[in-house]
């Protein structure tokens, strides 16, 4: 069966990277959640995409140069204004604390690519020894010099490639790494790679899958799963294409 992974959360209806994002996500019935992982000037991990704040915030200026309580006084109601509530920058231990209480998988992006995150990948880890969270998150870069670094410290939790341009033999490049699975941009597979690289013992998860007739096709073509901000159309789509747990 192809899971259903809900990008940032559930944020086509509610602010990406956010607990409510990640609430609604568990109610509508998806199978897993990711998200974006930095590190404040204080060295706290913390939930957001952009290096800086200015897209899904009220603030100005780079995450890594504030601290996590000036983070935490932002509003970060990204494209959600009409929204009365403040919505906080979540960090890392507020949604494993919202994990535990619950079966998600957690696919947790680390974003490393545009500076140096000092020991952003050991805290990570950290977080998921303390919560025995080891078989439940996925952790996923762009840099695969991030993913190297995270197999060396842990090789027990699976790590992924995140790419958006065609690679060569993904699954064979995977493998060298030593990640268990690709999470490529959609438009990157063929039903080559995703058979090529699931008769590897690589799994397959594409992003971000918004359209129905994408979803269709990624399903038919056997993906482990999809990454997507539209969880609810998804898992409709999913139960009419006929795929149930036991498949």
């Amino acid at each position: 069966m192809t899971l259903i992974f809900a990008h940032r959360g559930f944020s086509s209806i509610e602010p990406e990277n956010t607990m409510s994002a990640f609430q609604e996500a568990e109610k509508c019935g998806a199978d897993g959640i990711e998200l974006d992982v930095q590190l404040t000037k204080d060295g706290e991990v913390v939930v957001i995409h952009d290096e800086k704040v200015d897209r899904t915030t009220n603030g100005k200026g780079y995450v890594k140069d504030y601290t996590l309580s000036e983070l935490q006084q932002l509003n970060a109601h990204y494209i959600f204004k009409k929204q009365n509530e403040k919505v906080r920058i979540p960090t890392l231990k507020e949604v494993f604390d919202w994990l535990a209480g619950n079966h998600l998988i957690c696919n947790v992006e680390i974003k490393s690519h545009e500076f140096q995150q000092f020991h952003l990948e050991e805290k990570v880890i950290a977080f998921i020894r303390r919560y025995g969270f080891e078989k439940r998150v996925i952790l996923s870069s762009f840099n695969h010099y991030s993913i190297v670094h995270c197999y060396r410290l842990a090789p027990d939790v699976e790590t992924a490639l995140l790419y958006s341009y065609g690679i060569y033999l993904p699954w064979v490049y995977a493998k060298g790494l030593h990640a268990r699975a690709i999470h490529p941009h959609y438009q990157t597979l063929t039903e080559e790679i995703v058979q090529m690289s699931r008769q590897n013992g690589i799994k397959v998860r594409p992003y971000t899958v918004n359209r129905e007739k994408d979803m269709k096709r990624l399903f038919a073509m056997g993906c482990d799963a999809i990454i997507t901000d539209e969880p609810k159309k998804a898992l409709r789509l999913r139960q009419s294409d006929g795929q149930s747990f036991s498949s």
